[in-house]
């Protein structure tokens, strides 16, 4: 069936014909977003680690941390959609204070997640963040599977890193970790085409994370840190990765074939939250629960998306298919991937 895509040019036109420029990028909100973050998931981080083991402090620390880091470590998101010439001192910096010390530099991201918003890729079994490539919706033992690589992934993620010299002990050997082994998804069928820039990236991050990983090995060894550190930490990075795949559950409707679609299927596959419900102001910060008018406008800065869904709410047409993108609730959405509706 052919695919009637007029109503996204007209989406586009409205909001890039308002008075309102909506794609201006406000580098103090992303500088106060980023600091306030940081200085509560590292403030809380720092009272979860250090107090004693099992205390009352540091049970309640614990949820209080995990939210804040993924919060500050969602910012990533933010940073692959700037432009390569854009803030690049709120770039370095992000990736030098967050990306090395939770594992999650830019480099490992950005290219994985422009190419789920292309249209090669979105919605085929390739796609890096179409999350049930991950697991058989209805299927009890693969989801159970896929809970096991949840839980697994920081452990392979923190051994990428600390063995990262290895990679270098032949050109072959480098060339496969680059395409296949310098992504931050678990879909082994994702390969990432490696430019000139991204080799220079990719080895620089790797081996800060490498320096940051193998510390934290010494710090113990040496007796600077008490060996329960190296688990606090593991529940830690674990925790905000459930929060990310708990999130990638309700971030489209995953009703694609595997094969490339066109731009309506791929808009309408996605999800704007709307409601005001506990879980999804938790798993969605910073507006990105507008996720279908996000992938309509990757460029749109994430400050501005809730604005921008208000104006096409107010000036589209009555029988714009834009309309009917919102929904109210993530577990709505979410029980529906998992085939529990």
């Amino acid at each position: 069936m052919a695919e009637d895509q007029s109503w996204i040019h007209v989406a586009r036109n409205q909001l890039q014909q308002s008075q309102v420029d909506f794609f201006r990028v406000s580098p103090s909100r992303y500088w106060f977003d980023f600091f306030l973050s940081l200085v509560f998931a590292y403030g809380l981080g720092t009272v979860y680690l250090m107090a004693p083991l099992g205390s009352i402090q540091q049970i309640v620390a614990f949820p209080l941390a995990v939210f804040w880091i993924y919060r500050l470590g969602s910012l990533v998101h933010e940073v692959c959609h700037l432009g390569h010439h854009e803030m690049r001192g709120f770039k370095v910096t992000w990736n030098l204070v967050v990306g090395v010390f939770t594992f999650t530099p830019s480099p490992f991201f950005t290219p994985h997640h422009r190419d789920h918003h292309s249209a090669k890729m979105y919605g085929t079994k390739e796609d890096p963040e179409y999350i049930v490539n991950l697991f058989q919706p209805g299927s009890l033992a693969s989801f159970l599977f896929f809970c096991l690589l949840v839980a697994l992934f920081p452990l392979i993620v923190f051994l990428r890193f600390l063995l990262a010299p290895l990679t270098f002990i032949h050109p072959r050997v480098r060339e496969w970790f680059l395409r296949r082994g310098s992504a931050l998804t678990m879909n082994y069928r994702y390969e990432r085409k490696v430019s000139s820039f991204d080799r220079w990236a990719i080895t620089t991050v790797e081996l800060l994370c490498c320096l940051r990983a193998a510390g934290m090995l010494i710090a113990v060894a040496v007796g600077v840190s008490d060996w329960t550190r190296l688990p606090l930490l593991y529940f830690l990075g674990l925790g905000v990765l459930v929060l990310n795949q708990m999130r990638l559950l309700a971030d489209h409707h995953f009703e694609g074939d595997g094969q490339p679609c066109g731009m309506d299927h791929h808009i309408r596959d996605s999800c704007n939250f709307t409601g005001r419900d506990f879980l999804t102001w938790l798993l969605f910060p910073f507006s990105i629960r507008y996720h279908a008018l996000h992938h309509l406008f990757p460029s749109l800065p994430y400050h501005n998306l809730k604005a921008a869904h208000g104006y096409l709410v107010a000036n589209l047409p009555p029988d714009s298919p834009y309309h009917s993108l919102d929904e109210h609730s993530w577990w709505s959405v979410a029980r529906r991937t998992l085939r529990l509706a």
